[in-house]
């Protein structure tokens, strides 16, 4: 079976075969825990992936160990319509003939260039996140106010929030189109299939839980007496969709009842501003957080990690006391997952899909504007001082990630499409 992935992220094998050096510190990483898997005992699978990549000014072949890449050059790029795309799908279909083609993920244009290019015909996309559903929760929680008097020099050229959210919406309109045109769609929620259904009604919709990283099968079990005592991790906070400002509101209640209360957050520090680079990477909601932690006295109660890659992610998780998801929206972070498979205590806004992962969790689970229930959520975590009961959790995300049920699902939505 020949299948062609179009992926939003250049897999590290192709970045280290084009330049001698790669690794990934971003999100993606379930997509090289699902090729490792579909490839593992399947002698009969030809799998190629393809991407657009700004490090290549022509279509460019590469031959990993397993998997075949292409990396079609970026170009205008693909945060809108770009009919330059084009010429490149149609060589790559006429060269592979692929039996199947996965689009992973509806919130860029190149997935809806190859089906404009080679038809739908073979064509299942999963979804990831949705732009068309997550643009009016983009500032949740920010007053307008708010966002006009910390625009910063780099945002009054590359936009703040407002124009952020104006942009998802904006390419939610590519999304559409391309759901619109599909005869088969890959979820995993109640609510990706809602909102997948409202678009296209006519197409199949395939049920099929995601593949974590590798790094995260290898048994490790959070512990209490080895965890960094009134610790808290969250995974992202680049944008004010993550709800790094949420969890900010909470702090002083938590602080009020566990004053050596810390929060760890993987990423670059938003919040940098000495630098000529960092005043260039400095944005309106990075102002914004840091003058909330100057506001609350939590300028050091708050440490950025720096990007962190799989194994780093794990070595935070388990070192934490509770990981939260603040998010204003979600469908199925795999941060989530990944937190339960380890067994790490875990609190979560009930957004989007998140309560089809919380199961188990659901009693740690509030509104995202309830910042008093976050914190008490957080104080009663830490009040336990012990290992808290989260195996029901950890059983059901093993078993919603398992490798192995996940990979014949997959094959078995391949099967079907073409059959």
């Amino acid at each position: 079976m020949k299948v062609l992935w179009i992926t939003n992220i250049e897999f590290p094998e192709a970045t280290r075969l084009l330049t001698g050096s790669g690794e990934l510190k971003a999100t993606g990483g379930w997509m090289l825990g699902a090729a490792d898997a579909l490839l593992d005992n399947n002698r009969d699978i030809s799998l190629t992936v393809a991407t657009v990549s700004p490090r290549v000014k022509e279509l460019t072949e590469l031959q990993g160990s397993k998997i075949k890449y292409y990396l079609l050059p970026y170009g205008k790029g693909n945060l809108k319509k770009n009919n330059d795309y084009i010429p490149f799908w149609k060589q790559i279909n006429d060269e592979l003939n692929p039996d199947v083609v996965h689009i992973h993920g509806t919130e860029f244009s190149h997935g809806l260039a190859y089906v404009d290019a080679c038809g739908a015909g073979n064509v299942v996309v999963s979804i990831q996140g949705m732009k068309s559903a997550y643009y009016p929760y983009y500032c949740y929680g920010l007053t307008k106010w708010e966002i006009i008097k910390n625009i910063t020099p780099r945002d009054l050229i590359k936009g703040s929030p407002i124009k952020g959210k104006q942009k998802f919406r904006k390419q939610s309109s590519y999304e559409i189109e391309l759901l619109g045109k599909v005869n088969h769609i890959i979820g995993r929620t109640s609510w990706d299939r809602a909102h997948s259904w409202a678009i296209n009604p006519n197409a199949k919709y395939h049920f099929c839980n995601e593949i974590l990283r590798s790094e995260f099968y290898d048994g490790s079990h959070w512990n209490y007496a080895q965890c960094r005592k009134h610790s808290i991790f969250i995974s992202q906070a680049g944008l004010p969709i993550k709800g790094l400002h949420q969890l900010l509101k909470a702090m002083p209640l938590v602080l009020r009842e566990y004053p050596d209360t810390i929060i760890r957050v993987a990423g670059y520090d938003i919040t940098r501003n000495k630098t000529l680079r960092d005043i260039r990477l400095y944005s309106t909601y990075g102002k914004i957080i840091r003058r909330m932690t100057d506001r609350l006295a939590l300028s050091d109660k708050v440490v950025f990690t720096g990007n962190l890659d799989a194994s780093e992610m794990k070595r935070e998780f388990l070192g934490c006391n509770v990981f939260i998801c603040p998010s204003s929206i979600e469908n199925s972070p795999n941060s989530i997952g990944e937190a339960q498979i380890l067994g790490v205590p875990c609190i979560a806004s009930y957004v989007g899909g998140v309560s089809d992962m919380m199961k188990g969790d659901e009693a740690n689970m509030y509104r995202f504007e309830e910042t008093e229930m976050m914190a008490l959520k957080i104080c009663e975590l830490f009040s336990s001082g012990k290992d808290i009961c989260t195996e029901t959790a950890r059983i059901n995300a093993m078993e919603r990630h398992s490798r192995e049920k996940n990979t014949r699902t997959l094959l078995g939505i391949y099967t079907d499409m073409i059959q």
